[in-house]
């Protein structure tokens, strides 16, 4: 990648101070430190911001995110949905979601506002309502992406939002070199995605690359 373009994307990623999203400043710094201990990779502030943009967009009031991890990516969710939206987030590890629920108590966020659930994704997910949810967030190269991708299209209302984290997995996606079965599997996600007639989609560079795209009838 050209310089100007390294420093245009740090530029980018640097735009919205973490130290504003919540009252307590370091609230996001705390639930990034979790992430580190915990062996989870937050998202990026770049993703984060643009995901927090999405759900004010959206006036997201039902949001289901998989991939608790430490609560970061919640918080952005959180900090753009509706005062009264309810955030419905996965994970398959209980270490995971208690480090998340010390982050939302210190951004002061009422528990009616987030309801964990620990399991497999596609088993979970696949007992939510139909057409109830405005938002629905997961990474590209989550265990059963383009499973979750299926049940995303089932349960999003018209006009609600799909995002899909990690879409250029570490730059391998745009590399025609890199072949492994991870990246290969995201690119046929983004494929899939691109092709599909209900969604209008578009793909950012924001974080580890972002894929937006609105449902519509």
């Amino acid at each position: 990648m050209a310089s100007g373009k390294v420093a245009s994307w740090a530029y980018s990623e640097a735009f919205v101070d973490e130290e504003t999203v919540f009252a307590d400043e370091s609230v996001l710094a705390r639930a990034r430190e979790r992430g580190a201990e915990l062996g989870v990779a937050p998202v990026l502030p770049g993703a984060g911001a643009l995901m927090r943009l999405v759900a004010a967009a959206v006036d997201a009031r039902a949001v289901v995110e998989v991939g608790t991890g430490s609560g970061v990516g919640s918080l952005y969710l959180l900090s753009g949905m509706h005062r009264s939206g309810v955030l419905t987030t996965i994970d398959t590890e209980v270490e995971n979601q208690r480090a998340a629920r010390e982050s939302f108590a210190e951004a002061g966020l009422r528990h009616t506002r987030v309801r964990t659930i620990a399991g497999r994704a596609p088993e979970v997910i696949g007992r939510l309502t139909d057409h109830a949810y405005d938002m629905v967030v997961f990474a590209a190269d989550a265990p059963q992406a383009d499973l979750l991708l299926t049940h995303a299209l089932r349960l999003l209302r018209p006009g609600g939002a799909l995002l899909v984290t990690q879409a250029l997995f570490h730059d391998r996606v745009a590399d025609p070199a890199s072949r492994d079965a991870t990246t290969t599997a995201v690119r046929a996600l983004l494929r899939r995605i691109s092709a599909e007639r209900t969604l209008a989609p578009a793909l950012v560079p924001s974080g580890d690359g972002v894929l937006a795209a609105i449902s519509r009838p």
